[in-house]
């Protein structure tokens, strides 16, 4: 029997789901550049109805920037949690399903990794490499790859000599078609719940770096906009607060999405 959608999942799924489709639609709900002055300076939320949130020092809409932000913010976090899942699951399943020196060698990567912060990395390559979307989302991804790699080689190491791998290997297959036909499938589940705390990571991470002034300055997210409003931080709170409550939500909603992927994953759990 499959378990029922937990009130906690469907809150999740529909804040998600609303900024999403914020996101997508940002360039019909408000046309033009969200950078442009666009009325008085410094509206308090709901002192004027044409802008509901307010606006900054600038007189730029604070809703529209929110809007736009949302698209940047989780497209890197998509992007970047989609790198990591990439490199950490290559790197797992060729470490747990082979093993020796393979595995001791990946290990010893993911340690090196590991032990070194993951802003701080992601900092550095971004410094170097120039700040761009791409290069945020590239960074991010490759710094974040190891919690996934570890989680994907303890399954494969679990999986590899199990009766439908065995059975596999006595038919002629080939390791490729083994590990990608017949273990993965079976190792995907945890991996998928780890998706989401990753895209959570990645819109934080994001928010770091551009917060500290070294994201893509091209395109308009909501760590910039936190960054943008810190020095009226006294007089003026909203201009940090508003976006720092949108990332602070939707990690949230993240989280809800993950915890309910992993109780109707997970089989120790899904009888309860």
């Amino acid at each position: 029997m499959p378990s029922r959608i937990s009130l906690s999942a469907l809150l999740g799924l529909a804040i998600l789901a609303l900024f999403v489709v914020t996101a997508a639609l940002a360039g019909w709900l408000y046309p033009g550049d969200p950078l442009d002055m666009a009325g008085p300076a410094l509206l308090w939320p709901l002192q004027d109805p044409a802008f509901a949130l307010g606006t900054d020092a600038l007189g730029r809409d604070l809703a529209a920037q929110l809007a736009h932000g949302a698209r940047a913010s989780l497209q890197v976090g998509a992007c970047a949690a989609l790198v990591g899942l990439s490199i950490g699951t290559v790197a797992g399943a060729v470490g747990g399903y082979y093993g020796g020196w393979a595995d001791k060698a990946l290990t010893r990567l993911t340690e090196l990794f590991q032990t070194t912060p993951t802003l701080l990395m992601a900092v550095v390559i971004v410094a170097i490499a120039g700040p761009s979307s791409r290069t945020v989302a590239f960074a991010i991804g490759l710094a974040s790859w190891p919690g996934c790699a570890r989680l994907v080689r303890a399954q494969f190491r679990q999986l590899r000599e199990a009766d439908f791998v065995l059975a596999a290997r006595s038919q002629g297959f080939g390791d490729l078609h083994i590990i990608c036909r017949e273990i993965l499938p079976n190792a995907l589940a945890p991996v998928i719940v780890t998706a989401s705390a990753m895209v959570a990571s990645a819109i934080l991470l994001e928010s770091a770096l551009s917060f500290l002034g070294i994201g893509d300055p091209e395109v308009l997210s909501w760590g910039g906009m936190i960054g943008a409003g810190r020095d009226a931080l006294r007089t003026d709170w909203y201009l940090s607060t508003l976006p720092g409550a949108a990332i602070s939500v939707v990690v949230l909603a993240l989280n809800l999405v993950g915890d309910a992927l992993n109780d109707h994953l997970n089989p120790r759990l899904r009888g309860r």
